[in-house]
């Protein structure tokens, strides 16, 4: 069963907090090969640690009707206004901004502000999901 067009253009509550800490970000770094040393930014790929916890939420809602099994991470583009740092507190309010099908394929695209602690954009992270249902 096809996701409700009525999705696009809703957008979802803000996640968790989410505490920025040197390990969390050495770890990253190690995990996807990039160079790294104490006090440096995190790498620009970072923000996607908060923003799949908004997309994980998106998947959840039983009322969307996306079956996490079935989806494929078909892009991603983060526009960075500021580095993030060891010290940030970050939430993602992700926002649907298009949906469409394809040839019984859900095309969703998203896109998440990430904000710091004082409301501040920080990132916004832009994302493609293909999700196909298993009753296809």
């Amino acid at each position: 069963m096809a996701v409700d067009a009525s999705l696009a253009g809703r957008t979802f509550p803000p996640t968790e907090p989410y505490d920025v800490t040197e390990q969390a970000v050495a770890d990253f770094a190690a995990a996807t090969g990039t160079p790294y040393r104490q006090g440096d930014p995190a790498p620009a790929t970072f923000p996607i640690v908060v923003a799949f916890g908004a997309m994980q939420e998106l998947m959840r809602a039983p009322e969307v009707g996306i079956e996490l099994h079935h989806v494929v991470h078909g892009q991603q583009k983060f526009v960075h206004e500021r580095p993030i740092t060891v010290g940030d507190r970050l939430t993602a309010t992700l926002t649907v901004s298009g949906l469409r099908q394809i040839a019984g394929t859900d095309i969703i695209t998203t896109s998440s502000a990430i904000t710091d602690a004082g409301g501040a954009l920080v990132c916004t992270a832009d994302a493609t999901l293909v999700h196909k249902a298993g009753d296809r």
